[in-house]
């Protein structure tokens, strides 16, 4: 993992952060650069709706082991 950096924000986003974070089970470090990486996801590619870049960004994270196979409504065998 690269290295930290320390940097101020506004006391309202880190309590915030800390609420999300514990909802999410991550850190708050964790918490606020999942929302920048959102936020940046969602500035290249504003045609895409933020829920689904959130969404997409949080799967990518899980570990494989959890991963369930996709199955498809329709799958009739014919």
């Amino acid at each position: 993992m690269a290295g930290s950096t320390s940097i101020r924000i506004n006391q309202e986003l880190y309590e915030q952060a800390k609420q999300d974070a514990a909802i999410e089970h991550r850190s708050i470090a964790g918490q606020i650069e999942f929302w920048a990486r959102v936020g940046r996801a969602a500035l290249d590619n504003p045609d895409l709706p933020v829920s689904f870049i959130a969404e997409s960004l949080a799967s990518l994270a899980e570990p494989r082991e959890d991963a369930q196979p996709f199955v498809p409504r329709s799958s009739r065998s014919k």
